[in-house]
């Protein structure tokens, strides 16, 4: 699947783009943003393959939007300027739409998209460990991360967020299975399905629930519950 936003500060004209991508069965619908500024935040946490974006924007424009970022996801302009195209692809566009878009013009762009990502995407990062440390892949680059510094493993989709305590999140495209399998058992456990923590990091367990920095409640499900019970049994003290 091929995880997309759509950037518009139109409502209707974004709402379109949406249900598009929904419609749509090898892309997944990431986000939906009224501005560059908000699509910015959003994509401090969340991955992004493709982006769908309007040109003609206040405060930043799409074009501008794009210019801005260090490592752009690929995009798809729309606007119902045609004088921008040329422009467009000078930034390494996939496409250009034209408002009002049909659908059978979405699709043409987006299975253009989809014929470059089966070409040159990368596949499920590998990783490379220790004891001590890890190398994974994160956006284009190899990253080492000490075991020690991780807080938390989050899964989402067909990635995963490496919580850590001295740096922002490391993003992946790794699954939550292949991480687990790198990670000494003794110093890190699965809690549930989209979560690893890691067990020198837990202070406080509160109602089948591990916090994290005072705001961050991480769930037990019941499929993990006897494993970390046993766990906190044998470090428990009456």
């Amino acid at each position: 699947m091929i995880r997309c936003i759509a950037i518009d500060d139109e409502p209707l004209a974004l709402r379109q783009i949406a249900d598009y991508i929904k419609k749509t069965p090898f892309l997944e619908l990431a986000g939906e943003c009224e501005s560059a500024t908000s699509a910015i935040e959003f994509m401090e946490n969340n991955p992004v393959d493709l982006m769908f974006v309007d040109i003609n924007m206040p405060d930043l424009s799409g074009m501008d939007f794009v210019k801005s970022l260090t490592k752009p996801p690929r995009v798809i302009f729309v606007t119902a300027y045609s004088e921008y195209a040329i422009e467009g692809f000078k930034v390494d566009a996939l496409d250009y739409l034209l408002k009002p878009v049909s659908y059978i013009d979405f699709l043409k762009s987006a299975n253009k998209a989809k014929a470059w990502f089966d070409t040159n995407q990368q596949k499920p990062d590998e990783v490379n460990s220790n004891k001590e440390y890890l190398y994974i892949k994160s956006e284009y680059k190899i990253v080492r991360i000490n075991l020690d510094t991780i807080k938390y493993i989050e899964g989402m989709s067909e990635y995963i967020k490496i919580h850590l305590t001295n740096s922002k999140p490391v993003m992946t495209l790794l699954s939550m299975k292949s991480i687990e399998d790198h990670l000494p058992p003794e110093r890190f456990m699965r809690v549930h399905r989209s979560y690893i923590v890691s067990l020198d990091k837990i202070s406080i367990i509160e109602r089948s629930r591990i916090i994290f920095d005072g705001n961050v409640y991480i769930p037990i499900s019941d499929q993990y519950k006897a494993k970390f019970q046993s766990y906190i049994d044998k470090n428990y003290l009456v």
